[in-house]
């Protein structure tokens, strides 16, 4: 996420504040100023959607002050999500309808997302605070879905255009293509183009801004990646089936950015971004596990992406968040790549029990011929390589229909560079309030205490590899307790 000034993200911020709370009105106004109807909203042409988590943490250590998260620096909620942040989503769905006797269904979907940039919880914070409320928009896009019968749909706008989730692990993996462009379906195959372009700075990966000359005058334009997928399905049969992928990236080098002779040649130099490639090769095996109850399956995805596609981090799997440094001459990422492997399953026992299970499992290499630190644009260095791997279950039991169990044991690994290898063993314990009353390991609402106790191997603790670490100092064990909820609805 790019820093922006506080002046200009106040006035962003109030002016999407604004906005969000406009719509909020529109909603409510629909329900004559009731309470919202979230199953299905008064006007037949508007459906309601929400995910969100809240509630709060501690921990006791500096006096008792807000929990910080467990798990190892640069995965995210690889490692377990039980100490997430607060988080909410508000997705209205728009249907239109078409002429009589034609079966295109039409929509228009918007999603707002709300987070809090610091630890300060949501119902605490405002925009106007320091490291305070945050609006985006990750979705906001029209598709017309079944046109004329004929099982072809088009999209085109921002959407979160992806597939398998772990969701203990919080990690959308294999097909996350989320981003602004244009896609096509037929049947069991998917066409799409995302756009990709960032006025970040401040960011490692191939810059999307160049200094533009052609008036003489240098000033900041923005080059896009362009990104190609496709995917097919092949049902082998009613319990197994395959799903193969490929992607081509390409990034062409900005305009002209060639500056006059009177120019800075130092800086006409630095923003001398050169064209580059990239491309990804993967395939998913799904089964769902018929000897045991319904719902259960196995999923297992292998892919590799070569050049400017060799992935993300921080426990985001998009193909197009580069990672590691250029090659230190061309700044192209030729020799760059990938291998990430996941596999991901669901046990339903019994009406007693349910095991969710999963492992990560991604080595990633930049362009540069170092295993360690290598430069990157604007004289900055990063990690040229690095090795994820994390296994973790989620035991549920079903102690009532109200009443549930979680339990949840993860090992977390991550290795920069040629540095040791720094480790988080993580043990959480949840009591659960299920307000619903169903024996489902998806069921929400999730009213939570949550107890966590992790433990770092000596590199971790040394190097103070988490956030919890960076905020209690040297410490073999961290604790986290809170209260939380959780939810999701859509209709």
């Amino acid at each position: 996420m790019s820093k922006k000034l506080p002046s200009t993200r106040s006035k962003n911020s109030c002016f999407f504040g604004s906005a969000f709370f406009i719509l909020l009105f529109f909603i409510f106004s629909l329900n004559g100023f009731s309470q919202i109807n979230y199953e299905y909203a008064k006007n037949k042409n508007l459906n309601f959607g929400s995910y969100g988590r809240v509630g709060v943490g501690w921990s006791f250590d500096n006096g008792g002050a807000i929990g910080h998260r467990l798990n190892l620096n640069n995965m995210g909620s690889i490692g377990g999500r039980l100490e997430e942040q607060d988080y909410l989503e508000l997705v209205p769905n728009l249907t239109f309808n078409p002429q009589k006797g034609d079966s295109t269904e039409i929509h228009v979907q918007i999603r707002l997302a709300v987070y809090s940039t610091s630890l300060t919880t949501i119902g605490n914070s405002t925009t106007s605070s320091i490291g305070g409320l945050t609006f985006a928009m990750p979705e906001i896009y029209a598709e017309a879905r079944n046109i004329r019968g004929s099982g072809l749909n088009v999209w085109i706008g921002s959407r979160f255009y992806r597939g398998a989730d772990a969701h203990i692990a919080d990690h959308f993996y294999f097909n996350d293509h989320s981003g602004q462009g244009v896609g096509v379906e037929y049947k069991k195959s998917r066409l799409s183009t995302i756009f990709v372009a960032s006025v970040d700075t401040t960011s490692t990966l191939p810059p999307y801004f160049y200094l533009n000359f052609k008036t003489g005058t240098p000033s900041a334009a923005l080059r896009q990646r362009t990104v190609f997928a496709g995917e097919h399905d092949f049902e082998i049969d009613a319990n197994n089936s395959i799903t193969a992928l490929a992607e081509y990236h390409h990034m062409e080098e900005g305009g002209d950015h060639t500056a006059p002779e009177d120019a800075n040649q130092d800086i006409s130099e630095a923003e001398n971004f050169p064209t580059d490639y990239g491309y990804v090769l993967g395939v998913r095996y799904h089964r769902n596990l018929k000897k045991l109850m319904s719902g259960s399956f196995n999923d297992f995805t292998l892919r590799y992406g070569g050049g400017i596609a060799n992935g993300g981090d921080g426990g985001l799997s998009k193909t197009w968040l580069t990672f590691g440094a250029p090659d230190e001459n061309s700044l192209r990422y030729n020799d760059a790549y990938s291998v990430a492997l996941v596999n991901h399953a669901v046990f339903n026992f019994s009406n007693n029990y349910t095991l969710n299970a999963y492992v990560i499992y991604t080595i990633s290499k930049g362009g540069a011929d170092s295993n360690h630190r290598a430069p990157t644009y604007f004289e900055q260095e990063v990690f040229n390589k690095k090795v994820d791997f994390s296994v973790g279950t989620r035991h549920q039991f079903y102690l009532k229909d109200y009443l549930h169990l979680l339990a949840e044991l993860h090992y977390s690994q991550r290795k920069d560079g040629t540095n040791p290898y720094a480790s988080m063993t993580k043990f959480s314990f949840a009591p659960v309030l299920v307000p619903t009353g169903k024996r489902d390991i998806w069921a929400r609402p999730h009213l939570r205490f949550v107890a966590s106790l992790a433990y770092y191997n000596d590199f971790a603790k040394e190097q103070l590899y988490s956030p919890y670490l960076k905020f209690a100092g040297e410490k073999q064990w961290g604790y986290y307790f809170g209260f939380k909820a959780e939810w999701w609805l859509w209709k």
